[in-house]
């Protein structure tokens, strides 16, 4: 059916115009006439099925109908999503099925400056897209205020519970009005989820397009079981087939997604990656080059995959299988989009074998086993000989400690700067360890207290030495005047 059909007002109509799009999904048939009418809704269906475009483009055209303005420090319409980069890709497409209309929009999700957050909701903002996390950091400094929301939307609601984002979520609904439209949308309708759905929305109007938990029917599905250790030889000669366009590659962990990146350019292959220790900038970065086909690359953990969005993502590779089924479902509809096909090829060692088999009983379908390249032993053994050494990573090369890149993605301007550190008190108040069992015995001015044994005797006679008094250096024993104070 065609948009024009469905109720949208001319000026969503022309901004659908201007993007090239007449026909609509399943999803947004089913979804748009009930929105209209200001009914809640529960939407059951995968990524790639045209879920944002559904609640949008209806919401926006009740925004205009209302009238209404946001209050300071307040919005009139709220989409929580899970990551930034899914926060990022919702917001530009409501800038674009806006354009034309006064309305704003703007983003608040971590990695970002808190400042800027501030300061877009000082004056009141008409749809706000936003990750729990950060929404709730604003509400509690007094700075977001909820009491004006007309819409909410929850979108990707499982992948919120899978992150731990229940407690954020309860949070945030207290601080919202009663009276509001909620749209609750997730690609998997497990018991748990249809609970949290009934906290948030009242007699909703419920829509599916795919069957609950099964994977989009345009991709081919291939498994191939291998060592762990040879998957990496394996994944560098798919990857020399001219045929793919743009490949997405999961691993279940930030440090193998950076192993496999450098594994890859030591044979010659571009690539970039894509999880929570990298900054934003560096994110953002990666996922442009990715879209433009600058790298035609990308690795990335399950996380930070969500809201790729990206057109011409030929193939999926599984280099490692996900320990939760669900996940391979989100996986592999990155490809296959926009009613295009797509390949999904996953790695499968010995002991990931238990994880195909979840898959298959969730999916109700058996992957196609696809064997070993003939000659694999060789092609191996040649791309290990001629691989360079792996580059160090510049955090490496500083010798930072893996604390210090785990928390690479914070932003320092979300600190105090020389104040208060997030987690601990200011630096320069910091209590000092305890020195151990003290003597009331005076002690000698040389080091040891007066009543330690003399000259020869054993080291395990004299009383345990406390923590802080280490062990002497180079230049002689330490006196008490060098103990920390």
């Amino acid at each position: 059916m065609q948009f024009k059909h469905l109720g949208l007002s001319e000026t969503v109509l022309a901004a659908l115009a201007a993007k090239g799009y007449s026909e609509a999904t399943p999803i947004q048939e089913k979804s748009i006439p009930s929105l209209l009418e200001g009914r809640d809704l529960l939407g059951i269906a995968q990524t790639g099925t045209g879920k944002t475009a559904a609640f949008m483009l209806p919401s926006i055209d009740r925004l205009i109908a209302s009238g209404k303005r946001a209050a300071p420090r307040g919005c009139r319409m709220l989409v929580l999503a899970p990551t930034r980069e899914l926060a990022s890709q919702i917001a530009e497409s409501a800038r674009a099925y806006s354009k034309g209309t006064k309305l704003s929009v703007t983003t608040l999700f971590g990695g970002t400056s808190v400042h800027k957050n501030k300061t877009d909701l000082a004056r009141g903002v008409d749809i706000v897209v936003a990750t729990p996390g950060r929404l709730v950091d604003l509400i509690d400094q007094h700075y977001a205020i909820l009491l004006g929301i007309e819409i909410l939307v929850l979108d990707e609601a499982d992948q919120m519970m899978d992150l731990g984002f229940i407690h954020a979520l309860k949070r945030i609904v207290r601080e919202l009005p009663s009276k509001r439209q909620t749209l609750f949308f997730s690609a998997t309708m497990p018991k748990t989820i249809r609970e949290l759905a009934g906290q948030f929305i009242k007699d909703p109007v419920e829509v599916k397009v795919t069957p609950e938990a099964t994977t989009a029917e345009r991709v081919e599905q291939r498994v191939t079981f291998v060592q762990q250790a040879e998957k990496q030889s394996l994944l560098t000669l798919a990857l020399r087939d001219p045929s793919i366009e743009r490949a997405l590659i999961f691993t279940r962990t930030k440090h193998g997604a950076d192993r496999v990146v450098r594994l890859l350019g030591g044979s010659g292959i571009a690539s970039n990656a894509i999880h929570g220790n990298k900054s934003q900038p560096q994110r953002e970065r990666a996922l442009s080059e990715f879209k433009s086909g600058k790298v035609k690359v990308l690795i990335a953990t399950d996380i930070a995959a969500r809201g790729i969005d990206v057109s011409g993502v030929s193939h999926v590779f599984n280099f490692e299988l996900p320990n939760v089924p669900d996940q391979y479902v989100h996986r592999i509809g990155r490809t296959a989009r926009a009613g295009a096909t797509g390949i999904a090829i996953s790695y499968c060692a010995d002991d990931e074998r238990p994880y195909l088999r979840d898959i298959e009983r969730l999916t109700r379908q058996k992957v196609t086993v696809e064997p070993l390249p003939a000659d694999f032993v060789n092609e191996s053994n040649k791309i290990k000989s001629s691989r360079s050494p792996m580059p160090v990573s510049r955090d490496e090369a500083n010798g930072r400690s893996g604390r210090a890149i785990q928390h690479q993605g914070q932003r320092r301007d979300s600190q105090p700067r020389g104040g208060e550190r997030r987690d601990g008190p200011p630096r320069g108040d910091q209590q000092r360890r305890p020195e151990g069992p003290r003597s009331d015995q005076p002690r000698r001015a040389d080091g040891p207290r007066a009543d330690a044994p003399r000259g020869d005797a054993p080291r395990s006679y004299a009383r345990p030495k406390s923590k802080w008094q280490a062990r002497p250096a180079q230049g002689g024993p330490r006196n008490n005047a060098s103990r920390p104070r």
